[in-house]
Parts: C-alpha cells; structure tokens; sequence
C-alpha cells in the first residue's frame, strides 16, 4: 500500500474515502469493500475504548452506520456510502479496539461488506490524487496533527 504523508498523516491514495466522516473503503478482487477509519479520524477521536459492528448478514442502507466508534473524549457512527450486506467484521477490535488508532488502514479494518450497488457508491467518494488535496485541506480546517509514526 502507498501512501502520502501530510502533517504525520497517512493518506493512501489508492482507497476511496468519505472525507467529512473520514472513513476509508478498499476494493477487494472478490467484490467486497473493507471499511475502515483513517489515520486522520482516529487521530481526532482519540484511543478508541469501545467497538460495535453491524452483524455478518446484516444489509446497512446507505447513509445508516456499519459501526460506532468510542474513545475516551469522541462517540460516534462509521456511516455506509457504500450500501451492502456486512459479510466479515473484524472480531480482534472487540478485545483490542484501539487497534484502529495504532493500525487505521491494515490490522484495524472494521467490516467488510458486499456492496448492493457499487458503480452509484463510489460517485459519492474520491480517490487518488483529488483524495489527497481534499485529505490535506480537511487537515488544514480542522488543525489535524497525527503522530506520524
């Protein structure tokens, strides 16, 4: 995986993201998307606590969430722009949550999903270079500093 560093952040500009919710989807060769949070979202949550995901075989509508996130100081959803059905979730985060601060974009994936219909989803997320620039203004609005090991 490639990735483009700002301000110590990881921005791999290969994944599709949501920028305001700052969540990261990768394609699979069999189809499916993996969710996941990005380096930026789980910089600005903090050491994630708590962990819940939509159960295997569960269809999450677009706009409704694939999980909620909790840290010490943040709560929130991972909402679907990519509708489908949650085929995998990632077991580990429910022992070791915080795995999605250490590892945002590998070990610390949160579902996968087969989507419904991709083609119309993906218009509603950005990649590659335009990803980047608009990762690196979100930062800048949001005075975003991550540790950038």
């Amino acid at each position: 995986m490639s990735e483009v560093k700002y301000k110590g952040c990881r921005i791999p500009p290969e994944l599709y993201y949501d920028i305001e919710n700052q969540v990261w989807y990768r394609l699979e060769p069999d189809g499916t998307v993996v969710v996941g949070a990005t380096d930026i979202g789980q910089t600005r949550a903090g050491r994630m606590v708590n962990v819940r995901i939509k159960a295997v075989g569960k269809n999450v509508p677009k706009g409704k969430p694939i999980a909620s996130l909790e840290s010490g100081k943040w709560t929130g959803p991972i909402p679907a722009v990519i509708e489908g059905e949650v085929v995998e979730r990632n077991e580990e985060l429910f022992d070791t949550p915080d795995l999605i601060n250490d590892y945002p974009y590998t070990k610390g994936w949160i579902a996968r999903l087969k989507p419904t219909n991709l083609e119309r989803d993906l218009k509603d997320l950005v990649t590659g270079e335009e990803a980047v620039r608009k990762m690196q203004e979100y930062v800048d609005r949001e005075g975003v500093e991550c540790r950038g090991e």
